[in-house]
């Protein structure tokens, strides 16, 4: 059976009240010229994620014009994503036709959007009937993209991932021998799940994960030390692991997360009490821990002597409203790894409404590239207990409405801040914007924040927006480090942060004085305090991280990365995001509240 769709040129002059329902956005108009690039914010959404083949879909989108008066030609398909097949609307062909339904041969029409807010494209009561899933397992993808008046240069594109599946599993309990979660099965967690006992679990392209709210415990994934998880996805099939709610009742917390924990070392003593410890007490042995969040015991043990352990493999993964308290001031974070060694692959994940951290480290040498984190609670990007690697590409933002802490939160070690070895991790090009109002649980949100001994290198970083300081470093232990040129920081641009003083737009007003004093040496240079001219970043459910034309984050002077292997070199502008958007259509960048029926 095909899926169809049917648009019509009407739907394209149809205007639906924008004013009470559009998506919170603090953007003004760009006044600067950016070349042939659409001013058009768009977002669309189905009803739910997974359906089985027979039932009905719902397609609805959002448009803001924003004045922009250019006539698009419109184009909308499905693609199967296993195979590339593309079936154009409205006639449900392979045939290219534009939303008129006219081929190339005929004269494709270019048009003027309106403005249109939840409005209903496919389905009933909408505009247009609803439309039957056709039997095609696997992920498809809808797409309404927007061409130039000729139909030649795509300017922009809205992206849609449902999955068509004829089976539904529930997981629980261990994973103890090798097993393949496929992508034509819906799967749920229930309960903390295991992979244990040298087991690999293979998660599929495309492939949909659902945590189950409300169990006891929460659910979540957790790969033990013995256990190893490959879960490469693509851009076009992406695995996405979320909540099990419906849509527009999806919360931070709803699940735990996915934890994977490794041998390579970290800076722990032995016998430390932390966290949720047995009878027995905790009783590790030094250079190695328990997670935080679970029960101290052989499964949640991390830590060793072997720095290129693997953890396993995640490509092109997102984790949605992670993050669940399992017990007072011990909850779990979106993507975490405890001490996963150099063998361990972290590429294009998205971590979007955790609970708490995004993206964080236990000790460890592992690796990461291309990460996404969005409104989330806590802090983004966060280190302790000896973190040594390498992180590269990242967009990491909130909201007023969906607050969270610090952009990046690193520790040497609450237990001994002068323990061996210390955190040192090595980041380039990462994008942080605030939200502009204090931080969700911290008084004290800056964008960069430094403490309890940690060393570091930060370069050609954003941090714009924060209602505390751009960068602080926090105790005496820190500011020794800084001292002794252990923390080296090149090519920070900090604008409109410290917004709770009214700071100005100069190095002085961004950061506090020990901060000014510490950084005014040679060896940390490239600090900027002028407007990133960054396109939409406030535009929350299609925003925009590209610098504009003239933006300075392309300036000469910025710092090239180090021809190690791993970086980019040739990313030597400032931010998480050059000319190359490496986020197109893997991610999600949906608020809850603009989707909500």
């Amino acid at each position: 059976m095909r899926l169809c769709f049917c648009f019509a040129a009407s739907l394209l002059a149809a205007t639906v009240g924008l004013a009470q329902d559009a998506p919170k956005s603090l953007d003004k108009a760009a006044a600067a010229y950016n070349g042939p690039r659409s001013k058009v914010s768009m977002f669309i959404w189905s009803d739910k994620y997974v359906y089985r083949p027979g039932e009905s879909l719902t397609l609805r989108w959002t448009v803001r014009t924003n004045g922009d008066l250019y006539p698009y030609t419109v184009f909308a398909y499905r693609q199967n994503n296993q195979t590339g097949v593309q079936t154009f609307l409205p006639a449900g062909t392979p045939a290219v036709t534009d939303a008129a339904g006219n081929s190339a041969t005929q004269g494709f029409q270019p048009t003027a959007l309106a403005d249109a807010s939840k409005a209903v494209v496919i389905g009933s009561g909408g505009l247009y009937p609803a439309v039957t899933i056709p039997d095609e397992p696997g992920m498809h993808t809808v797409v309404v993209e927007l061409r130039d008046y000729a139909a030649g240069r795509v300017l922009k594109s809205a992206y849609m991932k449902i999955g068509v599946v004829r089976n539904a599993v529930t997981i629980s309990g261990e994973i103890t021998s090798n097993r393949t979660l496929t992508n034509d099965t819906l799967w749920t967690l229930s309960g903390i799940v295991f992979v244990k006992n040298n087991a690999t679990l293979t998660i599929e392209p495309g492939t949909f994960v659902f945590g189950q709210p409300g169990s006891t415990p929460s659910s979540a994934l957790i790969v033990t030390q013995n256990g190893k998880i490959n879960a490469s996805g693509t851009r076009s099939r992406p695995i996405i692991m979320t909540s099990a709610l419906p849509f527009g009742e999806r919360q931070r917390g709803n699940w735990g997360g996915l934890v994977m924990l490794g041998k390579a070392p970290i800076n722990v003593g032995s016998n430390i009490s932390s966290g949720i410890c047995p009878a027995t007490g905790c009783n590790n042995a030094a250079g190695t821990f328990y997670i935080e969040g679970l029960v101290g015991n052989a499964d949640t043990l991390y830590g060793g002597t072997d720095p290129n352990h693997s953890c396993g493999e995640l490509r092109y993964v997102r984790v949605e409203y992670a993050g669940a308290i399992l017990s007072p001031n011990n909850e779990l974070n979106s993507f975490t790894w405890g001490g996963c060694g150099k063998g361990t692959v972290s590429e294009h994940l998205q971590a979007i409404y955790g609970l708490d951290d995004s993206f964080e480290w236990f000790g460890g040498n592992n690796d990461a590239k291309w990460l996404v984190g969005g409104l989330g609670a806590d802090d983004y990007v966060d280190y302790q207990l000896g973190y040594t690697g390498r992180i590269q590409f990242g967009l990491m933002y909130q909201s007023p409405d969906s607050r969270g802490n610090r952009g990046i939160e690193g520790d040497n070690s609450e237990y001994n801040q002068a323990a061996t070895p210390f955190s040192n991790p090595t980041i380039y090009n990462v994008t942080f914007y605030g939200s502009g109002n204090p931080g969700f649980d911290e008084a004290n949100s800056p964008g960069i924040f430094l403490r309890r001994g940690s060393r570091g290198s930060f370069n050609n970083i954003l941090v714009s927006n924060f209602f505390s300081s751009c960068i602080d470093i926090s105790d005496a232990a820190t500011q020794a480090q800084a001292d002794q040129g252990n923390i080296n920081m090149n090519g920070i641009l900090c604008f409109n942060n410290n917004r709770g003083a009214n700071g100005a737009n100069t190095i002085a007003g961004q950061n506090p004085a020990a901060f000014n004093a510490t950084f005014a040496s040679v060896a940390n240079r490239n600090f900027s305090t002028a407007d990133p001219l960054v396109s939409r970043p406030f535009t929350y459910s299609d925003p925009d991280f590209a610098g504009l034309f003239a933006s300075p984050i392309f300036r000469a002077g910025w710092v090239q990365p180090p021809d190690d292997g791993f970086f980019d070199q040739t990313a030597n502008f400032l931010g998480g995001i050059g000319d190359d958007d490496w986020t197109v259509e893997w991610t999600s960048w949906l608020v809850e509240e603009d989707i909500r029926p």
